[in-house]
């Protein structure tokens, strides 16, 4: 029997608005412990930033990092899937795409994030990725 993306997938995704600054996302990342946000316009999905994101496409750059906005640093040619779709077909999303994050959409408003280690650990939770993806973080 198929799994659903949302048997698995972190859902209620923290979300932040375009014009807020990379600092104030890194240290929403940081207090939350987490690796990626989606940036949202009002209920409309706009990009996901990822803490590689920010290092590669804010910090490496230079500049007021608190004058310089997510919008900026965020992907916006997103892959999306539905909660009701396939695990198969969001992993083979991300195969296709070379993407670990997939955000689960459902009529147009982000619900959810899928990511590369949530599959792994459901699907072979002995794998490297799997039992990496399972610890718990090295703060």
């Amino acid at each position: 029997m198929p799994q659903h993306v949302s048997d698995i997938m972190t859902a209620d995704p923290v979300t932040v608005e375009p014009q807020t600054s990379v600092t104030a996302v890194a240290r929403l990342m940081r207090d939350r412990d987490l690796g990626a946000v989606l940036v949202t316009d009002g209920d409309r999905l706009r990009g996901l930033v990822t803490d590689r994101d920010l290092v590669v496409r804010a910090l490496a750059e230079g500049g007021d990092l608190e004058q310089t906005t997510v919008a900026g640093a965020c992907s916006d040619d997103l892959v999306t899937v539905a909660p009701d779709d396939d695990l198969d077909r969001a992993i083979r999303l991300m195969r296709e795409h070379a993407v670990r994050r997939v955000p689960v959409v459902d009529h147009g408003r982000p619900v959810g994030i899928v990511s590369l280690g949530d599959a792994a650990m459901e699907r072979d939770p002995e794998s490297a990725l799997g039992d990496i993806s399972a610890a718990k973080p090295n703060d």
